[in-house]
């Protein structure tokens, strides 16, 4: 299944055309860090379901440590309640350090991160959320968060631009972030059913 992941970096999204595109799903950012909620949250998620897509959402960690992930994980459960979101796709777990953050303020060591990733997911299962996962580049999935210490139920996201999707317990894959759609490009997924 095709589909694009959005944030308000997208600016206003033209749902129809990302429809009339063969997409089938997008994935929302919801927010980032500690209690900062998308700018475009509201309006992507209503135009997504209003053109008969599919979606979850997604969250970028600011975390450091283990309680910093179960404050983020309380945060996207208080707005996925305040908006009455049930995203089908799952609430994704975006670990990366893509603007140096981590880097800058003491990069946690892959066991913390680890832990966090799992601090997270499980936090999100206990209120009721089965479908939790973590996106993150190959190099982290493969190299930075020790995937064989997580449960066997937990989804992946693999983001690896180009033409092979090499992580094989990726439910998803983030292949390109020049997906096309009317002159504007957004990142291109592909769902693993």
């Amino acid at each position: 299944m095709k589909g694009i992941d959005v944030s308000e970096n997208n600016g206003t999204v033209d749902w129809q055309a990302v429809i009339d595109a063969g997409c089938e799903f997008a994935i929302i950012r919801l927010g980032y860090g500690l209690r900062h909620l998308d700018g475009n949250f509201a309006d992507n998620v209503n135009g997504a379901l209003a053109a008969g897509l599919k979606i979850g959402v997604y969250f970028y960690s600011y975390a450091l440590t283990v309680d910093e992930a179960k404050a983020e994980a309380q945060y996207v459960q208080g707005i996925l309640q305040d908006y009455g979101v049930n995203p089908e796709l799952g609430i994704w777990y975006d670990m990366e350090d893509a603007d140096g953050y981590k880097e800058r303020n003491g990069m946690p060591d892959n066991q913390t991160i680890t832990d966090m990733c799992s601090a997270f997911i499980c936090a999100l299962n206990d209120a009721g959320y089965q479908y939790v996962g973590i996106y993150a580049s190959y190099s982290w999935l493969t190299g930075t968060i020790d995937t064989a210490q997580l449960a066997d139920y937990v989804l992946y996201w693999n983001a690896q631009w180009g033409s092979s999707n090499d992580f094989s317990q990726a439910r998803m894959w983030q292949y390109t972030d020049a997906f096309s759609i009317n002159g504007q490009d957004f990142d291109g997924d592909e769902y693993y059913g």
